[in-house]
């Protein structure tokens, strides 16, 4: 009996262990996929609460540059369609920052954080500083007569 068990245990641990190898594979590739077409860049993101509530949870993801369009993907998720769609359309920085101390945790390193408005939506997006370059040179790569407003506190 006491064998029987251990071979039963023995098995669920295998099994649990192929699994979460073969998740880190298809991660693997699913980020593969997502960075071999270029215009790709590493970044949190949490969304804000229009009422004022407190922030989401930080979420480390891909972000996509498709035209006028920033695609945001989660690194860990199994959706093909992005988690948030940013349009360069009148969208609005409204802050930088560096991460707070909790923040930072939970965040690549040596990251900015910068404050987004689309509309109604309200993100940060936290990058490294090459990413933030690039994300800044995007919006300011807008078409003539483009609203585009990169306020800076700083």
């Amino acid at each position: 009996m006491g064998e029987h068990l251990a071979l039963d245990v023995g098995g669920v641990l295998a099994a649990l262990v192929l699994v979460a190898a073969l998740l880190f594979v298809f991660m693997a590739v699913r980020r593969r996929l997502f960075t071999r077409g270029g215009g790709t860049v590493e970044c949190s993101l949490r969304e804000l609460s229009q009422e004022g509530g407190a922030p989401g949870v930080w979420r480390l993801g891909i972000g996509r540059y498709k035209g006028d369009e920033l695609h945001w993907h989660r690194v860990f998720g199994f959706r093909g369609r992005p988690r948030q769609v940013i349009h360069r359309r009148g969208l609005v920085v409204s802050n930088r920052r560096d991460p707070d101390l909790d923040e930072a945790e939970g965040l690549l390193p040596d990251v900015t954080v910068i404050e987004v408005k689309d509309g109604d939506l309200t993100v940060e997006l936290a990058m490294g500083a090459a990413a933030l370059t690039g994300f800044l040179a995007w919006l300011e790569a807008a078409p003539p007569g483009f609203p585009v407003d990169l306020h800076s506190p700083e």
